[in-house]
């Protein structure tokens, strides 16, 4: 394995920004001093750029198996590690949906072979899998996830015993979309006898609306606290359910502190949330102009919801910043409101467009640090990743912040081969993305490299 040595970088982990070199070996960081002169087979010179833990992305639809047309584990892998995201953890509504240990499994072996970051997949929940739940390995399986009003057929779980059962009984972290099939299927009527096939995108956060998000999330919560659940609740898109987290992802004790990072024991809150990438980039302004092209579930709503998620980034009532990458292709996204799919990819933009907060002066680099990377491995107990610390995985991002880039076509990676940050022009760019020690993205190109299953400390 290659042995790498980065000179000169400003080291963002813990907290703090500090000077440092990091030397890299079999994998591991093996030393963060002040000053390292250890030779080693790849030297990268980091001075005035920002070196800070890669991104742990707990919220990814890679499509494999069964919708490669959209995107494949290859393609997305490859793309996200152009965009600073180190490992994924993808959701199970594949084709077939991964709602049995056996295609769990499969997936697995399909992702040794293809990924180029590291990954763990979502076992999902459906009406009458409970006994395959209940048998998931904690130490090898990220989580569950339970799609509480955005699915079809059996993915969808809403009956309310069936929830219990599952909130009652789940042995790992428990994620949840949130949206009250109800509500939805309410408005959905009122649009179509009104609109019809005209209906404008802009009906999209009136359709799947602010009551509909915060019925399903209150009620998450309150079952979570019924049955001392480890939930984490995706893509929260509303100021309202903001009002059923409180702040601060981890109860911290007993600091270890030397020169450049602090170690702590650390208590996570068991009930958590994430904001993705698109609802703290547009508002519901934007469905005017690209209409299809930033629908997705739950919907973009207003300038106000926006603002409200990016404080509650510093509040720590949200507490991680995922991507929901969720590519289709051009075609698809070509119909008529009603049948245009819900979706958009944005992984490889996802770290420069988070970093356009800090150069607006909302996010510092510490917090971003901690809600794209040390937070997810806090709440998922990734094992050895998410920090830069001695002795952990050498998962990290090299970002240059005053290189600016702008999305095009002839840059993007995704096989679906489209954006809905094209024609933006972002203030950062990433320099180089270092997976489990091997380099995975420099010079603007994909390098060869092969991500890791991850493990947890459950």
């Amino acid at each position: 394995m290659q042995s790498i040595l980065i000179k000169n970088a400003d080291v963002v982990s813990d907290g703090v920004i500090r000077p440092a070199d990091v030397f890299i070996r079999n994998g591991r960081i093996d030393r963060i001093d002040r000053s390292i002169s250890t030779e080693a087979n790849i030297v990268i010179d980091a001075e005035g750029k920002a070196l800070l833990p890669g991104m742990i992305d707990c919220h990814v639809h890679f499509r494999e198996p069964g919708l490669t047309h959209k995107g494949d584990m290859q393609s997305e892998s490859r793309a996200a590690a152009a965009g600073g995201v180190t490992s994924v953890m993808e959701m199970p509504n594949t084709s077939p949906p991964t709602v049995t240990n056996e295609r769990l499994e499969e997936k697995f072996a399909i992702a040794a072979q293809k990924m180029a970051v590291n990954y763990s997949f979502y076992l999902g929940a459906s009406l009458s899998n409970l006994d395959q739940i209940k048998a998931v390995d904690p130490k090898n399986v990220c989580g569950v996830k339970v799609y509480m009003g955005s699915s079809t057929g059996d993915m969808l779980v809403d009956r309310f015993q069936t929830l219990e059962d599952l909130f009652r009984e789940c042995p790992i972290n428990l994620t949840a979309h949130c949206e009250d099939p109800s509500i939805i299927k309410k408005h959905e009527k009122i649009f179509r006898e009104r609109y019809g096939d005209k209906t404008p995108f802009a009906a999209h956060p009136h359709i799947r609306s602010e009551e509909a998000c915060y019925r399903s999330s209150k009620l998450a919560v309150e079952l979570a606290q019924k049955h001392d659940t480890r939930l984490h609740i995706l893509h929260v898109s509303t100021a309202r359910e903001l009002e059923l987290f409180d702040g601060g992802v981890a109860r911290i004790s007993s600091p270890r502190e030397n020169e450049f990072y602090i170690e702590r024991d650390e208590t996570v809150r068991k009930i958590t949330a994430e904001a993705s990438v698109h609802y703290l980039h547009f508002d519901s302004s934007a469905y005017e102009t690209k209409g299809a092209l930033v629908k997705c579930n739950p919907a973009i709503k207003r300038a106000s919801d926006r603002a409200a998620l990016l404080r509650g980034l510093l509040t720590d009532r949200v507490d991680t910043i995922g991507t929901d990458h969720a590519p289709h292709t051009l075609q698809e996204k070509q119909g008529t409101y009603w049948t245009s799919p819900s979706g958009m990819p944005v992984i490889q933009s996802a770290l420069p467009a988070i970093l356009e907060h800090f150069h607006s002066g909302i996010l510092p680099l510490e917090t971003i640090a901690a809600k794209i990377a040390h937070n997810p491995a806090r709440i998922f107990n990734v094992k050895d990743r998410g920090f830069i610390r001695e002795g952990y995985w050498a998962d990290l991002v090299l970002v240059d912040l005053n290189r600016p880039q702008t999305v095009s076509k002839n840059n993007i990676l995704y096989k679906c081969g489209w954006s809905p940050f094209e024609g933006i022009t972002f203030r950062s760019s990433v320099d180089t993305t270092i997976v489990s020690g091997q380099i995975a993205w420099q010079n603007r190109k994909v390098i060869a490299s092969h991500g890791q299953r991850l493990e947890f400390d459950r």
